[in-house]
C-alpha cells in the first residue's frame, strides 16, 4: 500500500508541472498578445499626434497672412509637398533618426531666415485643398489666350503644321514651369507675383506671333520669349539653390529641395542657352527646327524625379486649364457669329447651330477624366510608375492640342454656315473632323493609362469585361468614322457623303456620336449601383488590377504616397460625416481601395467620395 501511495506521488506531481507549463504557455501567450496589442496601440497613437500635429499646423499656414514673414521673404516649400516627400523617404529606409521628426525639414542653411514651413512632415496633408489662387487663374487665363492665337493660325492655315506644334509646345510648356513650381512652393510673395507677371507678359509677347513659321523673325520673337522665361527660372530656382544651400542629411525634405533646385537650375540654364543660339542664327538657316526641338527637349521632365509636388493642385490646374479653354472656344464662336447678328435677328437654324456647338463642347468636358475625384491615388498613372506618368502628360497635351483645333474647325464652319456657303468648305470638315477623333482618342488615351480595379466575383467580372469592352470598341468605331469623314473627298458617296451634306448635318451627326459616347461612359457606375450598395462593398471584391499598366511593375515609392493620399482622404471624409467615415476604405489593404473607373463626377460631385488622385504638372 505504501509503495502504491509513493508512486501516485510522482504522478501527481508531474500533472501538476504539465499544469503550470500550459498555463504559463497561455500566460505568454496572452503577453505577446497583449504587447502585440500595445504595439498597435502605440503606432496609432503616434500616428494621430503625427496627423493632428501637422493639421494644426498646416491650418495655421493656410490662415497666415501673405506678407507674414516678409513681403520679399525665402521660398517656403508647401505643406504637401513636404509631406509627400516624407512618404517618400520612409520607403526603404531601416534607421530612423528620433530627433528627426519632421522628415529632415528645417530652416535653411547659413543662418538665413527660416527656409521652409515646418509642418508635420510624417503623415499626409489633411488640410482642405485650396482653391486654385487668383494668380494662377489669371496665368491659366493668359495661357489659354496664347492658345487661342494658335487657334487662329490654324483657322487662316485651315491645317495643323510643325510650326503651330511647336509654337503651341513652348506655350504649354512655359505654363508646365509656373505650375510646377506653384505646386511645390510658397508664391504669395511679392517676388513669385513679381516672376509670374513677368512671364505673363512674355507669354502674351510671344502668342502675338503664333502665325509665323520657322524662318521669319516672329519665330525668333517666340524663341526670345522661351529663353526670357527660361532665365527667370534660373534666378527663382537659383534663389532655392542658395535658400537651401546646406541641405540636411540624405532623405530630408532640405536635400530634395536642394537637388530639385540644382537639377531645374541646370536644366533650364541650358535651355535657355540653346534658344540664345537660336536667336543668334540667320533666319534662313536650316538648323533652327532643331534647335527648337532641342529646346523643347531640353524642357521636358522626369515625373516626380526629385521632389514631389502638391497633387490635388496639379490635377485642379491641369483641369481648370482645359475647361478655360474650351470656354474660350465658346466665346471665338460667338465672336465670330456676332457680326452676322448685328444686322439681323437669328434664325431657328442659326440658334440651332450654336446649340449644337455649345452642347458639344459640353459633351466634350463630361468626356474629360477629372482626375482629382473620379480617380484612385493608387490607380493614377502618375503614381503608378513613370512611363505611365510620362505617356499621361503626352495625352494631355495632344488633348489641349486637339481641342484647340476643334475649336478652330467650329469656328470655321459657324462662318460658312452663317455665310450660306454653297458647299460645305473642306478646311472646316477637315479640322472639325479630325479634331473631334484626335480628342475623343486622347481622352480614351489618357483612360487608359489609368489601373481600374476587376471584380474577383467570376459574374461580376463578366460584366466588367462587357461593360470596358463596349466603352472601348464604341470608342475606336467613333474616332474611325470620323476620321474617315476627315479624309473624304468631294467626289464620296454613300453613308459618309449623307453625314457632310451641310454644316448642320455634320454637327448633329459628330454631337449625336459624343452623346452615345457620354451615356456608354456611365456603364461602370450603372454596373456598380446595380451589383454593390455602397462602396464599401465594392471595396472588398475590387482588388485585380487591369489595364495596360497593370502588366509593369509600379514604383513603390509612388504607391506609398498614393496610399498617404487615400487615407488624407478617408480622414478627410470620417471628419466631415461620422456616417462617411464608416463606409470608407480600410487602410489596410493596399489592394483594395481601388475602383471601377468613375466619370460621375463630372456632372458635379454626385461620386465625390469615390476617389481623389494627385499628380504632377
Amino acid at each position: 500500500m505504501a509503495t502504491d501511495n509513493a508512486s501516485s506521488e510522482p504522478l501527481k506531481e508531474d500533472d501538476e508541472i504539465a499544469q503550470l507549463k500550459v498555463s504559463l504557455q497561455r500566460e505568454k501567450a496572452a503577453k505577446r498578445k497583449m504587447y502585440s496589442y500595445l504595439v498597435k496601440i502605440a503606432d496609432e497613437l503616434k500616428s494621430l499626434r503625427n496627423e493632428s500635429e501637422q493639421l494644426i499646423n498646416a491650418s495655421e499656414y493656410a490662415r497666415k497672412a501673405w506678407y507674414e514673414g516678409g513681403m520679399w521673404r525665402g521660398p517656403n516649400v508647401l505643406p504637401s509637398a513636404a509631406g509627400q516627400h516624407a512618404v517618400r523617404s520612409s520607403y526603404g529606409s531601416s534607421e530612423k533618426n528620433p530627433e528627426d521628426d519632421n522628415g529632415g525639414l528645417s530652416s535653411g542653411g547659413g543662418g538665413k531666415p527660416e527656409a521652409a514651413t515646418t509642418v508635420g512632415m510624417n503623415g499626409p496633408s489633411l488640410v482642405p485643398r485650396a482653391p486654385v489662387s487668383l494668380s494662377d487663374l489669371f496665368l491659366d487665363l493668359v495661357t489659354v489666350t496664347a492658345f487661342s492665337r494658335v487657334g487662329s493660325a490654324i483657322q487662316a492655315r485651315g491645317t495643323v503644321d510643325l510650326p503651330i506644334l511647336a509654337f503651341f509646345a513652348i506655350f504649354w510648356q512655359v505654363w508646365s514651369k509656373e505650375a510646377s513650381y506653384s505646386t511645390r512652393f510658397d508664391t504669395t510673395d511679392i517676388s513669385s507675383h513679381l516672376e509670374t507677371l513677368l512671364a505673363c507678359f512674355a507669354l502674351l509677347a510671344g502668342s502675338l506671333s503664333a502665325y509665323s513659321d520657322f524662318y521669319s523673325a516672329g519665330c525668333t520673337r517666340i524663341m526670345a520669349m522661351a529663353m526670357f522665361v527660361a532665365m527667370l527660372h534660373v534666378l527663382l530656382h537659383a534663389r532655392v539653390w542658395y535658400w537651401f544651400s546646406e541641405g540636411g542629411p540624405p532623405g530630408s525634405v532640405n536635400y530634395a529641395v536642394k537637388r530639385y533646385a540644382v537639377f531645374i537650375t541646370v536644366a533650364n540654364s541650358l535651355e535657355s542657352l540653346t534658344w540664345a543660339f537660336g536667336c543668334f542664327l540667320p533666319q534662313d538657316s536650316e538648323w533652327r527646327p532643331c534647335v527648337i526641338l532641342v529646346g523643347i527637349i531640353l524642357n521636358l521632365r522626369l515625373p516626380r524625379g526629385f521632389m514631389p509636388n502638391d497633387f490635388h493642385a496639379a490635377c485642379s490646374k491641369r483641369g481648370v486649364l482645359f475647361i478655360l479653354l474650351l470656354g474660350f472656344n465658346i466665346q471665338s464662336i460667338v465672336g465670330v457669329a456676332s457680326p452676322y447678328f448685328n444686322y439681323w435677328e437669328p434664325s431657328w437654324d442659326q440658334y440651332t447651330f450654336l446649340f449644337l456647338s455649345c452642347f458639344l463642347l459640353f459633351m466634350i468636358k463630361l468626356l474629360y477624366v477629372d482626375d482629382t475625384s473620379s480617380i484612385s491615388p493608387l490607380d493614377h498613372a502618375l503614381l503608378y510608375n513613370r512611363a505611365a506618368g510620362f505617356c499621361f502628360y503626352v495625352g494631355n497635351f495632344s488633348l489641349l492640342v486637339f481641342t484647340t483645333v476643334l475649336g478652330s474647325g467650329l469656328n470655321l464652319l459657324t462662318q460658312s454656315f452663317l455665310a450660306a456657303a454653297a458647299a460645305l468648305p473642306s478646311d472646316a470638315k477637315n479640322l472639325v473632323c479630325g479634331g473631334f477623333a484626335a480628342v475623343i482618342f486622347s481622352i480614351q488615351f489618357i483612360k487608359s493609362m489609368h489601373i481600374r480595379r476587376v471584380p474577383t466575383n467570376a459574374r461580376h467580372e463578366r460584366m466588367f469585361f462587357a461593360a470596358y469592352f463596349t466603352q472601348f470598341i464604341a470608342t475606336i468605331g467613333v474616332v474611325y468614322i470620323t476620321a474617315r469623314m476627315c479624309f473624304s473627298r468631294e467626289s464620296d458617296s454613300g453613308i459618309l457623303a449623307l453625314m457632310m451634306v451641310n454644316e448642320i448635318g455634320m454637327l448633329a451627326v459628330i454631337v449625336c456620336f459624343s452623346i452615345v459616347l457620354v451615356g456608354l461612359s456611365w456603364l461602370d457606375e450603372a454596373i456598380e449601383l446595380h451589383i454593390y450598395k455602397d462602396n464599401a462593398e465594392a471595396n472588398q471584391f475590387r482588388v485585380q488590377p487591369f489595364g495596360f499598366w497593370a502588366f509593369c511593375k509600379h514604383d513603390e515609392p509612388l504607391q506609398l504616397e498614393a496610399m498617404a493620399l487615400e487615407r488624407s482622404r478617408a480622414a478627410r471624409l470620417a471628419v466631415r460625416s461620422p456616417l462617411l467615415g464608416s463606409s470608407v476604405m480600410s487602410f489596410s489593404s493596399p489592394t483594395g481601395s481601388g475602383q471601377m473607373y468613375n466619370s460621375f463626377s463630372n456632372l458635379g460631385g454626385s461620386f465625390a467620395n469615390l476617389g481623389g488622385a494627385g499628380g504632377e504638372v
